[in-house]
């Protein structure tokens, strides 16, 4: 007999992704009850294997990260209580998968679960450097959603509620960077938004005291403010210390190396430079406060 599906939606964003599409989908297929594919105008086969999944594809040019998936969340047409929101390039362990369908047809008062992220780089689990475990809320119920739209680079995801983390991992694999090339084109281009995006929020009346939560996104908030306040240029030192000395990065090889030095250090030094050449031109970037959207129920 076949076990029944989950109540639960697959949302997946997608510009050129037949790399990366098929295992995401492959890795969710018999689980959700529905998937939908929001697409950016790929001009490769990554409609037509969303196609091959029954997948339903919706199409919406991109803009950012968070509001792509603002978008999708709001005009998907989503039935099931619950939406679990993966990138193409990631995919459900099997030992995650079997544990989401255990816990879904009784949740409780749950709103929201955490995925403990596997990051694969150039072929390797990146496992030290304190980059794993890395929890990211990727399900959630869908009335309880809500997504800072303001966020240039990157997106996260807020529930009203209580949020538990699951086990088991979720894969980050990304094969459209089979070269690193293509990694550091993408964060160069990260760089310049990411500079932007803290330049705004120095601009932005100070933030109130953040209430307590223990959870990982609060966690992380704490720390990026800490970040916020460090000098330029220093940060990245010392953050590339940390992770690859403190934190033991070192152990993860010759791929750990190139990792950590990149993503620690090299990323973070143009987000430093970016951010002294914004600020010596002030006019260059328009002035928005930072704002929380809260997504309509569908």
């Amino acid at each position: 007999m076949t076990a029944p599906r989950a109540p639960l939606t697959l949302v997946v964003l997608t510009f050129n992704e037949e790399r990366n599409l098929a295992a995401c989908l492959e890795s969710v297929a018999g689980l959700a009850a529905a998937t939908v594919v929001v697409d950016s105008g790929s001009t490769d086969r990554t409609t037509a294997i969303a196609d091959e999944y029954g997948a339903r594809v919706l199409h919406h040019p991109f803009e950012t990260h968070a509001r792509q998936w603002q978008w999708a969340l709001e005009n998907a047409s989503i039935a099931t209580d619950w939406v679990l929101a993966l990138d193409a390039d990631q995919r459900l362990t099997p030992e995650l998968r079997r544990e989401i369908a255990s816990r879904l047809p009784e949740p409780g008062d749950v709103a929201g679960f955490f995925l403990n992220r596997r990051q694969i780089f150039r072929g390797r689990w990146i496992r030290h450097g304190g980059y794993y475990p890395k929890y990211l809320l990727k399900l959630f119920r869908r009335t309880a959603v809500s997504i800072d739209d303001s966020e240039l680079v990157d997106h996260h995801f807020h529930v009203a509620g209580r949020t538990e983390t699951l086990r088991f991992d979720m894969i980050e694999d990304n094969r459209n960077e089979s070269s690193i090339a293509g990694w550091t084109a993408r964060h160069n281009r990260y760089a310049t938004l990411q500079a932007r995006q803290e330049v705004l929020r120095d601009r932005a009346t100070p933030a109130a005291p953040m209430p307590a939560d223990d959870s990982p996104d609060g966690r992380t908030r704490r720390l990026k403010r800490v970040w916020a306040r460090l000098p330029l240029f220093v940060r990245p030192c010392f953050y590339v210390f940390y992770r690859y000395v403190i934190r033991l990065g070192f152990l993860d090889g010759k791929e750990g190396f190139i990792f950590h030095v990149l993503q620690g250090f090299w990323y973070r030094l143009l987000v430093d430079i970016n951010i002294d050449e914004l600020r010596a031109r002030p006019t260059a970037v328009r002035e928005d406060a930072p704002r929380e959207v809260k997504l309509p129920i569908r």
